[in-house]
């Protein structure tokens, strides 16, 4: 077989599962994952290498509507996903309203690109729920390859890389076989502690929140990094911090875990707490925070 290698890019609504889709794919946890919709705000590749392929997965933010700046750079990462893909993943599940932003669909309508629909979360599916839902994708996106999978179960998903394999263009690696992702490594730790606020914190603390990592020291022995936590409002602040700092120690503590686990050393963090007002809507800011699209 003459070598493969491309782009396939994952776009969908909010939690229908494409962080776990990717994750699942590439068999590392490339982006994080909680319940809360809006997790990821970032395009983020995963790179899953063969003898004869290279697959690019491309993990991207949930469809919305904007509010602030943030999420208009977060929906130029779904618009650049549909313009430079060449296979289009469109994840929707057994759940979903079929005219939620239908913008999106008939612009997966109008390309020429490959697209592979997965209609995820088929272990929540009651019995005959099923079929009606995949007859009505197949009549909203009738060029689609249509695969019901489980991507938290794996269910199916050898034929969804069967299907993205063989729709893949021939072409040579773009990136070292031995390469997992596109990121800094300082993006991970940024991410890993933002995932730990989603999971401890309710309301519109995660939302409201951004992590810069302002020091990042590797060497054989330890890994001592310094990141500080950005919220909006002082009453954010004193939530994020709690009472005698006990919140923000957790926080603290799951990511130094998660990341000695990952580096298979010792990690020094320290974190600390800054209000910055109306930082969502900022472009220098998130311009400095990774939002360039």
């Amino acid at each position: 077989m003459n070598h493969k290698s491309g782009f396939v890019n994952i776009i969908g609504n909010p939690n229908v599962g494409k962080s776990t889709l990717m994750n699942q794919l590439v068999g590392e946890k490339v982006s994080i994952i909680t319940s809360k919709a809006q997790t990821t705000r970032h395009r983020i590749m995963g790179i899953m290498s063969g003898d004869n392929f290279q697959t690019i997965y491309s993990d991207t933010p949930g469809i919305i509507k904007p509010h602030y700046k943030l999420h208009e750079k977060m929906l130029r990462f779904i618009d650049l996903a549909l313009e430079d893909a060449d296979i289009l993943l469109y994840i929707t599940d057994i759940k979903e309203k079929y005219d939620k932003h239908l913008g999106y669909i008939e612009k997966i309508k109008k390309t020429d690109i490959p697209v592979i629909l997965l209609v995820n979360k088929i272990d929540l599916a009651r019995e005959n729920e099923l079929e009606p839902v995949l007859t009505k994708w197949k009549n909203m996106l009738p060029q689609a390859h249509i695969i019901p999978v489980s991507a938290l179960k794996g269910y199916y998903l050898p034929e969804v890389f069967d299907k993205i394999l063989e729709l893949l263009p021939e072409s040579p690696s773009y990136y070292p076989k031995d390469a997992l992702t596109d990121k800094p490594e300082r993006f991970f730790v940024s991410e890993i502690i933002r995932e730990k606020i989603f999971l401890n914190y309710e309301k519109e603390v995660p939302y409201s929140t951004e992590v810069r990592i302002e020091e990042f020291k590797n060497t054989e022995q330890i890994l001592n990094i310094r990141a500080t936590i950005y919220v909006m409002r002082d009453s954010q602040k004193a939530i994020l911090i709690g009472n005698k700092g006990e919140a923000i120690k957790n926080i603290g503590i799951q990511a130094r875990e998660e990341l000695e686990a990952l580096y298979e050393k010792q990690v020094f963090l320290d974190l600390y707490v800054k209000v910055h007002k109306e930082w969502r809507d900022k472009d220098g800011f998130l311009k400095s925070l990774g939002y360039n699209a």
